[in-house]
């Protein structure tokens, strides 16, 4: 006889919150939704909430997803946030990326009230999102991550577990660090090959067969030749996380130099406006600067 699925209470349904809960129901997990939107939960078959804390009192396992420590804060302890509604046995799941110091914070909080806490981000964007394909990487003490192993395997194809509380936010730091040292290399090599005459297209398809070929490369390819970029992932996300990295590295000592630099350069794309744009409009910004149209 099969065990009972547990409760799961998701918070937050943006561009990667709505089709990860979505997965969760079509697995036949029981769950319950808030967002500040409520709009957004319309496409979900499922119960919403009117504050965190109520949904913390219905729900074994809470899931956030939502896009910063600020963000993260109001919702576990703002009014009537998460720790209000929360009993000694449950589950927080912090599935956003957020600073390691905050995640560790938020977990000796939480703690105290006798919740075990995960730290969990993804690597991936929407379509991994929407087809269960995600990288999770997992913070937190082994007993919850085994307990919370069958949730990750609906959501993503792989797990990582890291270490304890803060380890799962480090890794995603830097993974999302090389992400974003990738795209600002190929949106340099793009305008290098315009400026000096080539032809772009080809200079792509050169690109797509090099050594320096990856899947991100092809992924982003064809919103490069179209010059449009719809968010998968949001630039002004990717700013915001190299600021964390760099913070991080400043921490640990780790030297990153190159990362300091594409930091400075999507933090102008963000104040430029291309923040809401997908991540390679970074090329947007390197187009401008060189006198592109």
């Amino acid at each position: 006889m099969s065990m009972e699925k547990p409760k799961i209470g998701w918070i937050g349904l943006g561009h990667m919150g709505l089709p990860m809960s979505r997965n969760l129901l079509a697995a036949g997990y029981p769950v319950a939704v808030y967002n500040r939107t409520r709009s957004k939960s319309a496409s979900l078959d499922c119960p919403f909430a009117e504050t965190p804390a109520a949904l913390a009192r219905d729900v074994d396992i809470l899931i956030t997803m939502v896009s910063d420590d600020a963000s993260q804060e109001a919702i576990l302890f703002g009014p009537n946030g998460l720790a209000a509604g929360l009993s000694a046995g449950k589950t927080v799941i912090n599935m956003g990326t957020i600073s390691p110091q905050v995640s560790r914070d938020h977990a000796l909080r939480l703690g105290s009230l006798g919740v075990d806490v995960l730290d969990a981000p993804v690597s991936g964007s929407v379509k991994p999102a929407t087809d269960g394909t995600l990288l999770i990487l997992v913070g937190g003490p082994a007993s919850a991550f085994k307990r919370c192993q069958p949730i990750f395997d609906v959501l993503g194809k792989r797990t990582f577990h890291f270490g304890g509380h803060g380890q799962g936010a480090n890794a995603k730091l830097a993974v999302n660090m090389m992400l974003g040292l990738t795209l600002q290399a190929l949106g340099e090599a793009v305008v290098l090959g315009a400026k000096t005459g080539l032809d772009v297209g080809m200079l792509l398809d050169m690109i797509g067969d090099a050594a320096v070929a990856s899947p991100i490369v092809a992924m982003k390819t064809p919103a490069i030749r179209a010059q449009a970029f719809p968010a998968a992932f949001p630039l002004k996300h990717m700013a915001k996380d190299f600021r964390l990295a760099v913070a991080a590295a400043e921490r640990s000592g780790a030297a990153v130099p190159l990362t300091a630099t594409a930091a400075n350069s999507f933090g102008q794309a963000e104040q430029d406006g291309l923040g809401d744009f997908d991540i390679m409009a970074i090329l947007a910004l390197l187009q401008r600067q060189s006198g592109l149209a």
